[in-house]
């Protein structure tokens, strides 16, 4: 796994060894920040579910100026500073460790709001509607920011989520990646 594109482009990123987490593909990666636009005007992020944080890295390396990773898994957490420390990214970034409802609401009492939020819950989980409910509720993307979250095809998105519109969807083999943004 590598970094796809920016200033960072082509620096190697570890991963957790025999862990249940599912990085997201290199290829995906690079299809997504394809997607965003060129000029990257997303400042502030947030990788939820962040696994090796392979997407918030992608994201500091195009220009993000912030990112916050969350996980509730303590390897995942490691690897994710590990990479952070590797690739010289450390300012900017803050990790923290737990449950992702609980996270958001923290960071929504803390009054942040983010121009790009990942969520890539594990797959075939209800993780992936309740976050999506959950940002969407504390109102934790900003009025002209982009949600991206990905699932697999066989639990696609089933409902319109209060708060958030889709305007895009792609799929990528077993992969499907939502577009939304503030409704």
């Amino acid at each position: 796994m590598r970094v796809v594109g920016g200033l960072l482009k082509g620096r190697r990123l570890a991963s957790l060894k025999g862990a249940p987490i599912r990085p997201t593909s290199d290829k995906v990666r690079e299809a997504i920040f394809n997607i965003l636009p060129r000029e990257f005007p997303f400042k502030k992020v947030l990788d939820l579910f962040a696994g090796t944080g392979a997407m918030g890295i992608e994201a500091l390396s195009r220009g993000a100026g912030s990112v916050t990773f969350v996980d509730a898994d303590a390897g995942s957490c490691a690897v994710i500073r590990k990479n952070l420390e590797a690739c010289g990214v450390k300012e900017g970034a803050r990790v923290l460790r737990g449950d992702a409802s609980r996270e958001l609401n923290a960071l929504s009492r803390w009054g942040e709001g983010f121009d790009l939020i990942f969520v890539d819950p594990p797959y075939n989980t209800a993780l992936f509607e309740e976050s999506l409910k959950e940002i969407g509720r504390l109102g934790l993307l900003g009025a002209e920011g982009t949600l991206v979250a990905e699932t697999s095809k066989r639990a696609p998105l089933k409902a319109e989520v209060p708060g958030l519109e889709l305007f895009d969807e792609r799929r990528y083999g077993d992969t499907i990646v939502y577009f939304l943004k503030r409704r």
